[in-house]
């Protein structure tokens, strides 16, 4: 690790319960870039990890931080073998797109820098998710390989419009409440802006005219989850497009079971992170991942 950078809020090995005596490690980094981007990164102990995951985290673009994820991607690191990147990117209002896309590809730069030849993928959950798509297409854009994006929930559709939105009155997240989180993330800008070296920044991948040669994806989405039809409208474009998909619907998963390390959502994106270290790119749909064998 680049010794000019001074990790800042040191943590110590600690045991995931529930799940064996898989443990992580972590500390704070401030990684350079224009601006600085504050991150935690969790590393698996007593193993040289598997790859580098950056993470972006929910929270409708507008509130959360990696310490109020820091649970979740520890666990996520612990189970999968990964070294998670927890990225603290810049919240809308205040600071609208592309800034959080910006900050995680900052971090992914970073992060390239680290890897030693180890896969580097890029992931997040909700608004994170929408916001990881966006920085796997401008990898894309700028030949920047990953061996994956990894998304929880992610939603695509501004207007909310999918019949999956409007099921249930009462499921979290509700439409309105959505758009105007999205209102807040783009305010009266446009939805592609374009980066300093040119490359287009989507706020969603309706935008970008193609997705072929995006990474293999990894989508996790539960059948009742208000944005179910964004995240298989995704997974059926990236399809077309000859992009390698595996869809995962842990039964009984909602909206914001990242935060929830005891239900089966988060256990199976590690099991995914597994399966993409052992090599395995085969495109499958599980509807029955909450009864395969939990990590040991």
């Amino acid at each position: 690790m680049d010794p000019q950078l001074t990790a800042r809020l040191p943590g110590p090995a600690i045991e995931i319960s529930g799940f064996g005596r898989r443990a992580a490690s972590w500390c704070g980094l401030v990684l350079p870039g224009s601006p600085p981007v504050p991150a935690r990164v969790h590393r698996p102990a007593a193993r040289p990890p598997a790859g580098l995951l950056v993470w972006a985290h929910g929270g409708s673009w507008q509130r959360g931080s990696a310490a109020d994820w820091h649970d979740a991607t520890a666990a996520l690191a612990a189970w999968s073998g990964w070294t998670v990147i927890s990225v603290d990117y810049r919240l809308a209002p205040r600071h609208r797109h592309p800034a959080a896309v910006q900050d995680v590809l900052t971090a992914l730069g970073w992060a390239r820098g680290q890897s030693a030849g180890l896969p580097l993928a890029v992931g997040g959950d909700s608004a994170g998710g929408t916001i990881a798509a966006g920085a796997a297409l401008a990898a894309r854009d700028r030949g920047l390989p990953l061996a994956a994006q990894v998304l929880a929930y992610p939603p695509f559709d501004p207007a909310c419009a999918a019949p999956s939105y409007h099921r249930s009155p009462s499921a979290f997240p509700q439409a309105a409440a959505l758009r105007r989180a999205w209102r807040a993330r783009l305010g009266d800008g446009p939805a592609a802006v374009r980066d300093a070296d040119g490359t287009r920044l989507y706020a969603t991948h309706w935008q970008a005219p193609t997705l072929a040669g995006l990474a293999p994806a990894v989508l996790a989405v539960g059948r009742d989850d208000p944005v179910h039809d964004d995240v298989e409208a995704y997974a059926h474009r990236l399809r077309e497009d000859g992009v390698p998909v595996r869809l995962l619907r842990p039964p009984g998963a909602v909206h914001g079971d990242v935060l929830r390390p005891d239900r089966p959502l988060l256990q199976s994106l590690a099991r995914a992170l597994r399966a993409l270290r052992a090599g395995s790119t085969s495109e499958r749909t599980h509807d029955d991942d909450e009864r395969s064998p939990r990590p040991a």
